[in-house]
């Protein structure tokens, strides 16, 4: 393990602020391949369980869904934002591993990390540390590559500070929600630019409240939409993997 250790942060170089603000536009583009759009989180199970049916459902849905990511992952991606190294990954990673008991946001956050952190390894290359780490933790095993861990830890090497990291979380989650709200026909690309424009004050109040917090006061704040996202590998038909 310490052998590893050694050998990632050993690869860590940094860049000039020029380059790396780029980088940092670069993360919230829609366009990078980290498998974002492959996931509903929960929307699609809902909406065939009759919990949301239109456009006003869909917004109260989705503030639960930015409450819950922000008591929950939040912790996670400000930790390792201001602590960008293996040992703290490692350790949160794990933590993280036993808290998520919901098999399918389980997998997709393991689905979603392993992408975002391969992308980074081959898009960021001039942050070597990106593909070391990769390499040394694929052939360790020692992680799950859970995606709030890892989005921290690039949003920390990419310069990010610890404000920006966190709400740059939230506001991927909040249009990852809407875009598979309008693949699913609940809103159109007009209604759902108007939607995610208004739910930008609900965003913001939220991530002043569970901003900055440790890991240890992660919590679940809305235990039903975990049980509706757990429902959707029960659907006889569905477009999304979650």
């Amino acid at each position: 393990m310490e052998d590893v250790e050694e050998k990632i942060e050993g690869s860590l170089q940094f860049t000039p602020n020029e380059l790396l603000q780029w980088s940092q536009w670069q993360l919230l583009d829609s366009v990078l391949p980290t498998g974002g759009f492959a996931h509903s989180f929960g929307v699609e199970a809902a909406i065939q369980a009759r919990l949301v049916s239109g456009p006003e459902d869909l917004r109260t849905f989705v503030i639960h869904i930015l409450e819950n990511t922000g008591s929950l992952l939040l912790p996670f991606v400000y930790t390792l934002n201001t602590s960008p190294n293996v040992e703290t990954w490692y350790k949160l990673d794990k933590i993280l591993d036993a808290t998520l008991t919901n098999e399918v946001s389980r997998k997709a956050s393991i689905s979603q990390g392993s992408a975002l952190l391969r992308v980074a390894a081959a898009v960021f290359q001039e942050v070597p540390y990106f593909k070391t780490m990769r390499e040394m933790s694929l052939a360790s095993g020692a992680v799950r590559f859970h995606h709030a861990p890892i989005f921290g830890l690039v949003c920390g090497l990419l310069g990010l500070n610890a404000e920006t990291s966190q709400k740059t979380y939230l506001f991927i989650t909040m249009r990852d929600v809407v875009s598979a709200a309008t693949r699913l026909n609940l809103v159109g690309p007009l209604g759902a630019a108007v939607l995610q424009h208004q739910l930008a004050a609900n965003a913001e109040e939220l991530s002043k409240k569970w901003m900055n917090r440790p890991v240890e006061e992660a919590c679940q704040t809305n235990p039903l939409l975990d049980t509706i996202q757990g429902c959707h590998g029960y659907l006889f038909s569905r477009l999304f993997c979650s």
